[in-house]
């Protein structure tokens, strides 16, 4: 395997991994979140499921053995209501992005094209979430930023407050630490 077909196996490790924490963190806010926006939930819980199996398979497509998920992981910030819940939402899209960013850095021809894909609708998503959008998503987060938004006016007022400053995972391209969300100890 040459160092180029490494780099984007170490990609699609990291990838995976943040997609296995991103379903776990959809499963959260799915509880918590608010009937009207439920949908929402549903559906990139839904998305997360798909690439997440995607991803496995290109793993194995590339003689690697795919990271698993992790029981457990360890959310940002406490989430006890619906508020939260958007606000996890739009963190876990936001560190998605970002490790998107690095696939779509490693990867060439179809697979770098898909990831650029995923990574443009994890910002959709996380823009959704928030009521505004980052510059340039994915990289924000590589620079342990707390994310921005927009000055617009938003969807609804209640996406949240903003990020907790928290950068776990939002940095780095190693499958163990790309996670949305950190696994548990």
């Amino acid at each position: 395997m040459s160092e180029a077909d490494d780099r984007e196996l170490d990609a699609l490790q990291a990838v995976l991994a943040a997609e296995h924490a991103a379903v776990y963190g959809y499963g959260v806010v799915g509880g918590r979140i608010g009937e009207g926006r439920r949908g929402e939930a549903r559906a990139a819980y839904d998305a997360h499921r798909s690439r997440r199996d995607a991803l496995t398979r290109d793993v194995r497509d590339l003689g690697g053995r795919p990271v698993a998920a992790s029981a457990g992981y360890a959310l940002p910030f406490s989430v006890p209501d619906s508020v939260a819940a958007v606000r996890l939402a739009a963190e876990l899209e936001e560190r998605l992005a970002g490790v998107y960013s690095d696939l779509v850095r490693a990867a060439d021809g179809e697979r770098r094209a898909a990831a650029a894909g995923a990574l443009r609708e994890a910002a959709v998503r996380a823009a959704r979430w928030r009521g505004g959008s980052v510059a340039f998503p994915g990289l924000a987060e590589r620079g342990g930023a707390s994310s921005g938004r927009s000055s617009g006016s938003g969807s609804s007022g209640t996406e949240g407050s903003g990020s907790e400053g928290s950068d776990a995972g939002a940095s780095g391209s190693g499958a163990s630490g790309s996670a949305s969300v950190g696994p548990t100890g």
